[in-house]
């Protein structure tokens, strides 16, 4: 199967859409990606989805490497995207360039996922000039939860949603090859997918956009109820299974039934 890129990402824009899986390691990154995923994101979820936090502004640029080169070492065929982690962006140029540069070449990433819009349009223009693949992200930015002090839904009130798309015309510009758009108004969503010549990935942000993307152990039934957003659909029941084969594989020892 051939490698997905970021051009042939593009060029899904209006034709397929497109699949998304956010994933932290090899093993997920298989099976995503035998199934036909076209991009595995290693998201700063990792943070509150596999680390234990309560959400992700702990993450590191440490955390994100290790993650992504996980993924990578699974020789997916998807794109393998990489958050840049809380407040990455928004230091000296140089050291934002620095820190694409280690998930590029160090993890092995073939783009990188950065929060904000129209402010950090002019870094996203320098990074896509010195051949960065960025991927946009607006709407909810789960990176800003401390300041916002909660998650809400953006883009229901007029002047949201014409600054939204401001951030979309704005990143647009600057090169990215993608915008994630996250909890935000269906309708919202989908003037910015109208209006947008780059593909649009949502996440609980209605139906409209050009693709769609989950977290792993959301949709596979892994994540614990009382943790799991309101919007997900699961597509199977795997934390069920997985308790049945360890409540089995107990069983067996302790009846002496393994080893044989």
């Amino acid at each position: 199967m051939p490698k997905t890129t970021t051009h042939s990402i593009r060029k899904l824009k209006g034709r397929q859409p497109i699949v998304v899986v956010t994933a932290y390691d090899a093993p997920t990154a298989r099976y995503a990606d035998a199934a036909g995923v076209d991009i595995i994101l290693v998201g700063d979820s990792l943070g509150n989805v596999v680390l234990g936090h309560e959400h992700t502004v702990p993450v590191t640029l440490d955390d994100i490497c290790h993650h992504t080169a996980a993924v990578v070492r699974a020789r997916p065929a998807a794109l393998v995207a990489a958050d840049l982690p809380f407040a990455e962006a928004h230091y000296s140029f140089d050291h934002v360039l620095a820190s694409c540069q280690r998930i590029l070449q160090q993890a092995g990433a073939g783009a990188v996922k950065i929060e904000g819009g129209a402010e950090i349009a002019p870094v996203v223009a320098r990074l896509t000039a010195a051949g960065i693949p960025v991927w946009g992200h607006i709407g909810l930015k789960p990176q800003q939860v401390l300041a916002l002090g909660r998650y809400k839904k953006f883009g229901a009130a007029a002047a949201e949603r014409d600054a939204l798309l401001a951030d979309a015309r704005a990143l647009e510009q600057a090169g990215v090859f993608a915008l994630l758009i996250e909890l935000t108004d269906s309708e919202c969503a989908r003037a910015i997918t109208e209006a947008a010549g780059v593909p649009t990935i949502g996440i609980s942000a209605g139906p409209h956009c050009d693709g769609q993307v989950l977290v792993a152990h959301d949709l596979l039934g892994l994540t614990p109820s009382e943790y799991l957003p309101g919007f997900v659909k699961q597509f199977a029941n795997a934390g069920a299974e997985y308790q049945k084969g360890f409540a089995a594989f107990a069983e067996a020892v302790r009846s002496k039934k393994f080893p044989e």
